[in-house]
């Protein structure tokens, strides 16, 4: 910790800084859990399999942008890659790692401001994140913001990405299944 870093107590459910306030994140519903734990799985069977990296839910990370301050973001889905932070680092370093995710998962919600979240992408962008995949329950679409824009899947879509070489998710599939249940 320095003069250079927020830092927020843990909370239930945990509470981010975004726009230069602390914001607690919303208790999720059950289709904001299931969709949270299906793209989830998806990305850890990946990750497991190819040796690509680590994945958590409600992962905390200290993101600090170019020339600003470090500060709490957590994504609904994490997943930080072995060449950002090494299969063998120590376990202190991966808890709450002083890193931005590799990719962000973003699921909204109904009490979602729409400048919260673009200012999450922003700072996630910023600070080294390759992708932010915001999943809207509501148009049942993705969007992937990168260094290049922001690409649209619609449930005809199959997600891909450079940042997730080699994983396929289908969008429609996925939605689906998270309403099956």
């Amino acid at each position: 910790m320095s003069l250079h870093e927020i830092v927020l107590p843990e909370t239930k459910p945990e509470t981010e800084w975004v726009r230069g306030r602390a914001l607690q994140k919303v208790s999720p519903t059950y289709s904001h859990s299931r969709l949270q734990q299906l793209i989830g799985n998806a990305i850890t069977a990946w990750a497991e399999e190819g040796r690509h990296g680590r994945v958590g839910p409600e992962w905390r990370f200290r993101v600090t942008p170019p020339g600003k301050v470090t500060r709490p973001l957590v994504p609904d889905v994490g997943y930080l890659s072995y060449e950002a932070l090494s299969a063998d680092a120590p376990a202190e370093m991966v808890e709450v790692p002083l890193a931005a995710p590799t990719v962000a998962v973003e699921i909204l919600s109904p009490g979602d401001r729409r400048r919260d979240v673009e200012d999450k992408i922003r700072t996630y962008l910023s600070a080294g994140t390759s992708a932010v995949i915001v999943v809207d329950p509501v148009r049942t679409a993705l969007n992937v913001h990168d260094g290049f824009g922001v690409h649209d899947y619609d449930a005809s879509a199959t997600l891909t990405h450079a940042a997730l070489p080699g994983f396929r998710l289908n969008v429609g599939a996925l939605f689906a299944r998270a309403r099956s249940l």
